[in-house]
């Protein structure tokens, strides 16, 4: 298994300005794997495990378990116990199997059985193991996660305080062609954050980078459709400058300048074309009531994307902060 066994890396970036100290000291990344054993979470282990990473990465793996109640006899009781006993069974299978797609990578690995809502159970998991990143299939055991992705992973992604992985298959596991990465760009903050944190993970040669900008079009008067001239041109620059940006770990990149009325139709459609694998978009760091949504784009992408979606929301500052301080401590 030591061809799967890469690991993931990535840098995250902060809502604060730019601290060069944070970024020069080579730290242990902490990633949440939540599985239950189904295809779509195998998919998710393949996919992490498929990615590069530099540097020592902690891999926290979390099993949920939806409580069973069933009120009455002592014979319910025992049911109760026997479907649990199962659940921990299955869970103990999965993680043997996760540590075996990791055999020989630098990666530190524990174990989280908790039982609860799985949705609340992986954000709560992923606060109080102040990770990194959250990494979920698009689709999983319990019967609501099945009729619609805005069941768990959908939760998932809305409510992380970190950024989310959700992995759908798209054949690359099965196939030795490199990955094919799209990163949505428009050049505000949150895209900078996004292609700074791709842009650490050091991306295999052959690896197809592509970066698209969507410009949509001015409404005029009478609710037609005007090409946009200037927003053209500065959109052209932000390509130019994330090339550029991603030039050191990424040989192959081609970006791509789309003009469209619905940002998110527009990347699906790319990505359907193109046969990406991985879809990268980013998300402002949300607070309060505003977590409770999550943007247009970045929703939209979520939902109908046919690969794998990266929600790239940032940093975790307090982690950061405190890795930086022990390695320093180290170095005195």
């Amino acid at each position: 298994m030591r061809s799967l066994a890469l690991g993931l890396h990535a840098y995250w970036l902060d809502s604060q300005p730019y601290d060069a100290k944070l970024w020069d000291r080579k730290t242990m990344r902490h990633v949440l794997l939540a599985v239950d054993g189904s295809p779509a979470s195998d998919q998710a282990v393949r996919l992490l495990a498929h990615l590069p990473h530099r540097d020592r990465l902690e891999l926290t793996i979390l099993t949920v378990i939806e409580p069973v109640y069933i009120h009455g006899s002592y014979a319910a009781t025992e049911m109760i116990e026997q479907v649990n006993s199962h659940a921990r069974e299955l869970a103990e299978a999965t993680h043997a199997n996760v540590c075996e797609k990791f055999d020989g990578a630098n990666v530190l690995i524990h174990h989280e059985y908790r039982q609860g809502n799985i949705g609340e159970t992986i954000v709560q998991a992923a606060k109080e193991l102040n990770v990194d990143l959250v990494v979920v299939g698009a689709t999983g055991r319990s019967q609501l996660s099945r009729v619609l992705l805005g069941s768990v992973s959908d939760h998932v992604a809305t409510h992380a305080p970190c950024s989310v992985l959700v992995v759908r298959p798209s054949g690359l596991e099965d196939s030795p062609r490199p990955i094919r990465v799209c990163l949505g760009y428009e050049g505000g903050e949150p895209a900078k954050r996004a292609i700074a944190e791709i842009g650490e993970i050091p991306w295999t040669s052959g690896t197809e980078f592509h970066v698209v900008s969507i410009v949509t079009y001015l409404l005029g008067v009478y609710g037609e459709l005007i090409h946009d001239e200037q927003s053209v041109k500065q959109h052209d620059e932000d390509l130019k400058e994330s090339k550029l940006q991603l030039s050191d770990v990424a040989s192959d990149i081609r970006t791509h300048l789309i003009e469209s009325e619905h940002r998110g139709e527009s990347l699906v459609s790319f990505a359907e074309k193109n046969g990406i694998d991985l879809m990268v978009v980013g998300e402002t760091p949300r607070g309060n009531l505003s977590r409770f949504l999550l943007g247009s784009t970045s929703r939209y992408v979520l939902r109908h994307s046919p690969c794998s979606v990266w929600i790239s929301r940032g940093i975790n500052t307090s982690r950061r902060s405190e890795q930086v301080s022990q390695s320093e401590m180290a170095s005195s």
